[in-house]
């Protein structure tokens, strides 16, 4: 990779149940680094937010994990690791499709609202610090085959060509190395590039607010990566994603 830290090591894998869960496992053996990037050719039981199934196909998609160690980082600002990996994918996406890609909060990629990846974030923790994150991404590359009611899709199948899965790779990586170098420099240009990005924002939508369906007009997403929204009556509130959901789109 054309990367100084992210990718310097690079472990590749014919087949895991998960590159997050091989990443903890090598962490806790103390043989991983810091820019540590995991890829494996098939990810048989991948897992999203709330314990959803990954569904990958080998060898035409790309499931992996970065690992980072994130000096210095608060436990109540980790939300800042979800931005700068979901803004690098979706700079690669909207570089080589011409559709409307967004960022579905707290960790989708759409494209004209189907998904195109999905991100998942392990963060070890130690007292106030983050001493670990490890940032899982299933990107759908050259796969076809989803069915309807998924609501998905593929780089492949928005541009009608097959992607090089190592090239889009490296694109991510060095997009996520650019995002981290800006945030270690204290520029908080990624908190706002991110807000820009959000699918439905400043538009209504529905959504699961404590198991009840409501209508909300998302806003942005503060530090702690609660997402802002406003209710129908006027007043703002900010839920975790362990209170609101979107509906089905």
């Amino acid at each position: 990779m054309r990367t100084k830290d992210i990718g310097n090591q690079f472990i590749e894998l014919a087949s895991t149940e998960s590159t997050n869960k091989s990443a903890a496992e090598l962490i806790s053996l103390s043989k991983l680094r810091h820019g540590a990037v995991i890829l494996a050719h098939d990810q048989t039981a991948g897992r999203g937010q709330r314990d959803r199934i990954w569904q990958s196909s080998p060898g035409l998609d790309l499931t992996f994990s970065i690992v980072v160690e994130p000096t210095g980082l608060r436990v109540d600002e980790q939300f800042v690791i979800s931005k700068m990996i979901a803004l690098s994918v979706h700079h690669l996406v909207r570089k080589v499709l011409a559709g409307d890609v967004r960022i579905k909060w707290p960790n989708d990629i759409l494209v004209d609202r189907r998904k195109v990846a999905g991100i998942l974030i392990q963060n070890e923790l130690q007292g106030e610090k983050v001493l670990w994150s490890i940032i899982g991404v299933g990107l759908n590359v050259n796969s076809s085959d989803y069915e309807e009611h998924l609501l998905a899709t593929s780089l492949s199948m928005e541009a009608g060509r097959n992607f090089d899965r190592m090239e889009v790779l490296e694109a991510i990586c060095l997009r996520f190395e650019f995002l981290w170098e800006q945030w270690k420099n204290g520029d908080d240009a990624i908190d706002e590039a991110y807000a820009d990005q959000l699918w439905s924002k400043g538009r209504w939508a529905h959504v699961e607010l404590d198991g009840k369906d409501q209508q909300v007009r998302p806003m942005e997403v503060d530090s702690t990566g609660r997402l802002l929204v406003e209710h129908d009556n006027g007043t703002v509130g900010a839920y975790g994603s362990d209170r609101l959901r979107f509906a089905p789109r």
